[in-house]
């Protein structure tokens, strides 16, 4: 059995290969298939983003289909950038960053807690779907720490860790992060498709 896993990111490809590998099924992403769909992002929850992107990409090849849409929600901007993470201000992650902690700059450390939220959509090509979400809390450091990850990860700081999500070892991001705890609760699901079972 094939499992399309769809996103394009380079940081999220090499997380879920990882997540993932206890699966006894072949995992593959669009660029393995030759596919490039656009999907326009522009739903109202993670769980509208994360089902659209599973849903087109499993009609298109015709695989059961994972995707997921996540975010950062910070209390003090009352949970923006949220769904709005990716696209928060033009640029690369850098400029997302500075952007953040630009806003930010005049919140004092015990009001900058803050929580990576994620949705795992599964779905077949007939378009039946399942979703799981898992939520990993923190909050926003002053200053990005870290060369691992992508995204907000420099400046995500953990307290049970005493550090960032980038300074965190793959190993160690994938035992907390909300991509991890998302596709840890999609699993038993996911186990049970892929051996030929039926969603409901």
């Amino acid at each position: 059995m094939k499992l399309l896993v769809a996103t394009q990111n380079p940081g999220k490809v090499r997380e879920f290969r990882l997540l993932l590998a206890q699966l006894e099924a072949a995992i593959c992403f669009p660029s393995d298939l030759g596919l490039n769909i656009d999907v326009p992002e522009d739903g109202d929850t993670y769980a509208d983003n994360a089902g659209q992107k599973a849903l087109a990409y499993a009609r298109a090849s015709g695989l059961l289909t994972l995707a997921d849409d996540s975010g950062l929600e910070v209390d003090a901007l009352d949970g923006a950038p949220g769904v709005h993470s990716a696209r928060y201000t033009p640029g690369h992650d850098a400029d997302r960053v500075a952007a953040l902690l630009a806003h930010l700059k005049d919140v004092p450390p015990d009001q900058r807690t803050a929580r990576f939220r994620c949705v795992v959509v599964v779905a077949s090509p007939d378009g039946e779907a399942h979703s799981a979400e898992g939520v990993c809390e923190g909050r926003i450091a002053s200053e990005p720490a870290g060369q691992g990850g992508f995204g907000y990860d420099p400046v995500f700081f953990l307290p049970e860790y005493g550090c960032t999500m980038a300074q965190l070892s793959q190993e160690e991001k994938n035992r907390t992060s909300h991509r991890a705890r998302a596709i840890a609760a999609a699993l038993p699901k996911l186990c049970v498709l892929l051996a030929g079972g039926k969603f409901g």
